[in-house]
């Protein structure tokens, strides 16, 4: 397929998604709709953090950072601001610290980036809660005024769906190839005119901006909120796992797995939360063994091959039983003896 091809093609599957999950909230009951909310804030944090880790390959885990970031800023400014101001405000919020913090941490790779990004998320968690006991005499916040459901939902899936379309510009432009060049040899590129550290620091505020307002949007949905679950390191880690088991490099694979993920997590996290964790390693150990290049490189070959090599195995393991194995290496070290001494 051509580019452009290519194009026309992850325009019409967005578009398709777009009218399904618009469609959704009217036909589907209470508990399908919170689902499906809680699938489209992954898709929108997946996707924007794949944009960024998966073509540089930062490992960050400052997501749940900015997120936070977004919901206090919501909580905040709720009822002063309108809806859609209090949206720009948390992501541009998150933007100005994701500049200070990859201004700080991004000339690091490797494990130093991703533990630095983890200890300034609880630097922030730890610097809010102690402004709250500070400032406010309690911790936590109630929101007051919150808009209505449908209003959320839109508004989420507005942000997941300008999430991937921003995927597929990006990808298709200067900026994206600059992107993709660090993550291949960033001396290399370097050398060939990219100014990487200008170029980190916007895809890192790219990806925070997405979170900022993610997590402004999601915040009235609990209408509590308190620096412990807005700022929870498992929000971090479970976009981190989603989007390396869709596929980091890819553009629907993050997608896919927020849809698998959400109805796990609905299905089993709250009545067999330890068969949820164990069901994301277990699906974390396959994927890296497996299948590397995530859910969204599956395809009939792939099966195929499994298929194949589960058939030569278990073809292997019948002669290791049936001892045939065992018989026949006694037989070429006979013949090889008796070649021998001939």
């Amino acid at each position: 397929m051509t580019s452009r091809q290519i194009l026309i093609r992850d325009l019409l599957v967005l578009l398709a998604f777009t009218g399904w999950a618009l469609a959704l909230p009217s036909y589907a009951s209470e508990f399908v709709s919170s689902m499906a909310l809680t699938c489209l804030m992954y898709v929108a944090l997946s996707s924007s953090w794949g944009l960024f880790c998966g073509s540089t390959r930062y490992l960050s885990l400052a997501t749940s950072a900015f997120f936070g970031i977004g919901a206090y800023t919501s909580a905040m400014l709720l009822g002063e601001f309108a809806w859609i101001t209090v949206i720009l405000i948390g992501a541009g919020i998150a933007v100005v610290v994701a500049i200070l913090m990859g201004a700080a941490v991004l000339h690091l790779r490797g494990t130093y980036f991703a533990v630095l990004t983890f200890g300034m998320t609880e630097l922030i968690l730890h610097a809010v809660t102690y402004f709250e006991k500070s400032v406010t005499g309690t911790v936590g916040r109630v929101l007051m005024v919150v808009p209505e459901r449908e209003t959320i939902y839109l508004t989420v899936l507005a942000l997941a769906v300008l999430a991937v379309a921003v995927s597929i510009v990006v990808r298709r432009t200067r900026f994206g190839l600059a992107l993709l060049a660090i993550g291949a040899d960033e001396q290399r590129a370097q050398t060939l005119g990219v100014n990487t550290r200008l170029v980190k620091i916007a895809g890192f505020a790219l990806t925070a901006a997405f979170a900022g307002a993610v997590g402004a949007a999601m915040a009235v949905r609990w209408t509590y909120i308190d620096p412990h679950t807005v700022f929870n390191p498992f929000i971090g880690f479970q976009t981190v796992l989603i989007t390396l088991i869709g596929g980091v490099l890819t553009l629907w694979g993050p997608l896919l797995a927020a849809i698998i993920f959400s109805v796990l997590a609905e299905s089993l996290r709250l009545q067999f939360p330890q068969i949820y964790l164990m069901s994301l390693g277990l699906l974390l150990i396959l994927c890296v063994l497996y299948l590397p290049g995530g859910l969204a490189s599956l395809r009939w070959a792939t099966f195929k091959g499994w298929w194949t090599d589960s058939r030569e195995w278990a073809r292997d393991l019948k002669r290791d039983l049936s001892g045939e194995k065992e018989r026949e290496k006694q037989r070429a070290l006979k013949r090889a003896r008796e070649s021998y001494f001939v």
